[in-house]
């Protein structure tokens, strides 16, 4: 396939932006997505951005592209749940590889901390559910998680203070970014003494609501200050509701990440950064153990000792993930690839990680239903 390359990337700070709507935090993150890349808006042929639940228009994509002044040749909003932002992002490779554009801008955004109310959120995530199965129980995202943390415990071993650390390891890492909308450190008693959500969850297992914005580009050329190459992409997609898995043991990310990395030509032992989602600690534990970045039941442990810590064996969301730098929906787990490509690039400062030579970046959507896989390597 044509190389195709990631030369630009811009992320806001995420928490609370009162009186700013979801296209002006995508525009903020894609004036500094081109700043990064020494690129002019008119440089731009090419749009794709995910969705907004604050703004929910059929044409996302050339609102956005009329509001930030575009005029592209090709345009298009992408629904993928939380696996949106790197859906895009193989999109916009697969576009560019293709010769549809020459350098497309991937962009999401929203404002759903201070655009939406709590009732609202619930309601429109609760539509996750089976609308017969699942939705009429009273069941909501948390609650699915917590049933499938339960089979966790019980199958491989996990404990509540395991999932406690990958808490805990990610507001340290967030600590250290000042855009991140959590910084205080906690502890793992502090986790486990913290508000039930949907048991054996608690809320600092949970992932907060923020406003912000995260943008990239993808080029055909190898350009700017900052290129890397996008060398593999893969989903995999099991059933949408989990009433209707086949297994709450393989949801299917090892089998994506294995077909990226096979595509760039790489093994599991290639990759030097882990970029992971991570709306719940099970989450992170569960893709983690699948993709075989940590033995079953052990990520937990790893996390207290400091494997996935920048001096550590495979860093692992420096910058603090969705657990506490945020999450805005589509641009949520996009923050996780801009730290990627700061890591890779030599410019994430006192985060900085021993080395970052190939990415490996996952991402889910629904309730570990959709799963996308990317690798990411300098381009030198």
């Amino acid at each position: 396939m044509t190389s195709t390359y990631l030369v630009g990337s811009g992320v806001t700070r995420y928490g609370s932006h009162p009186g700013r709507n979801t296209v002006d935090l995508m525009s903020e993150a894609a004036q500094l997505a081109l700043d990064d890349a020494r690129l002019q808006r008119g440089d731009i042929d090419g749009l794709v951005c995910g969705y907004s639940t604050t703004m929910p228009h059929l044409m996302l994509a050339t609102v956005f592209a009329e509001h930030f002044g575009l005029a592209p040749r090709y345009a298009h909003a992408v629904q993928l749940g939380g696996a949106t932002g790197y859906a895009l992002v193989m999109l916009a490779h697969l576009l560019v590889a293709g010769g549809a554009a020459k350098r497309i801008l991937v962009v999401g955004g929203e404002n759903r901390m201070t655009g939406q109310s709590r009732d609202a959120s619930i309601q429109v995530l609760a539509q996750v559910g089976h609308p017969e199965y699942e939705v009429p129980l009273g069941a909501t995202i948390p609650a699915y998680y917590g049933l499938i943390a339960s089979h966790c415990m019980a199958e491989h071993g996990h404990t509540e203070a395991d999932f406690a650390e990958l808490a805990v390891l990610m507001r340290r890492h967030a600590a250290k970014h000042e855009g991140a909308q959590f910084r205080t450190p906690i502890t793992v008693e502090e986790v486990l003494g913290s508000r039930a959500i949907a048991s054996p969850l608690k809320v600092l297992d949970c992932c907060p609501v923020s406003d912000g914005g995260c943008a990239v580009i993808v080029s055909a050329t190898e350009e700017g200050p900052h290129p890397l190459r996008i060398t593999g992409a893969a989903q995999h997609h099991n059933a949408q509701h989990l009433s209707a898995m086949p297994s709450l043991s393989d949801f299917g990310a090892g089998a994506c990440t294995a077909r990226a990395l096979e595509q760039a030509g790489r093994r599991l032992a290639d990759v030097e950064y882990a970029a992971i989602y991570d709306s719940f600690t099970v989450t992170l534990a569960i893709l983690l153990e699948e993709i075989g970045l940590a033995p079953r039941g052990r990520s937990g442990r790893l996390a207290r000792e400091g494997h996935f810590s920048a001096d550590g064996a495979m860093p692992l969301n420096l910058h603090g993930g969705l657990l506490s730098y945020g999450h805005c929906g589509v641009a949520g787990a996009m923050a996780h690839l801009v730290e990627a490509h700061r890591q890779m690039t030599g410019r994430a400062g006192t985060r900085q990680a021993r080395r970052a030579g190939v990415a490996l970046l996952h991402g889910d959507g629904g309730v570990l239903s959709s799963h996308v896989s990317l690798v990411l390597e300098g381009a030198a």
